[in-house]
């Protein structure tokens, strides 16, 4: 079976002592990043079809390789949702924009 992404660390391990044999490669940086932007679409999507807690901890650990992978430390990245949340608020009010007009 044929599959073409992104793979957890371990899964090489995982799939050999299930008893199958499995061809991997180590990407560069700049190819694995795109690889991990279509990772995140992948458990997103997932994460919307099933609801499970699980997906959601693979999103943030996606997006947790991202933000290495750009060279971004957390500490900035949160400092970047804070300040978001200083100039647009957050989401804690449950706000639906129905439309506008002028």
């Amino acid at each position: 079976m044929k599959y073409g992404k992104a793979i957890r660390d371990n899964i090489p391990e995982i799939i050999r002592a299930s008893g199958e044999n499995c061809i991997v490669k180590t990407l560069p940086n700049d190819e694995f990043l795109l690889e991990m932007e279509k990772k995140l679409r992948e458990e997103v999507d997932e994460y919307l079809h099933n609801k499970s807690p699980a997906e959601l901890a693979d999103i943030i650990e996606v997006i947790y390789r991202i933000v290495e992978l750009r060279e971004i430390t957390l500490e900035e990245l949160d400092q970047i949702r804070v300040d978001k949340i200083e100039k647009r608020g957050g989401f804690t009010k449950n706000l639906f924009l129905v439309e506008t007009s002028s």
